[in-house]
């Protein structure tokens, strides 16, 4: 199952995983939602360049 859920009038994709029973979101709309940044992607790719430069 896979749907669109709204957070603050901003959607958020998510998708459901049966076998886990576990439901996945999408962590460019989430950062997106968390972050009112105007290009997320951007704000994520410079995020996971930080924290691996960190040894995180």
């Amino acid at each position: 199952m896979t749907s669109i859920k709204l957070f603050e009038n901003k959607h958020v994709r998510s998708q459901w995983d049966d076998g886990s029973q576990t439901w996945y979101f999408s962590i460019v709309d989430v950062v997106a939602v968390l972050t009112d940044s105007n290009d997320s992607a951007a704000y994520w790719r410079k995020l996971k360049q930080r924290l691996k430069a960190e040894g995180n």
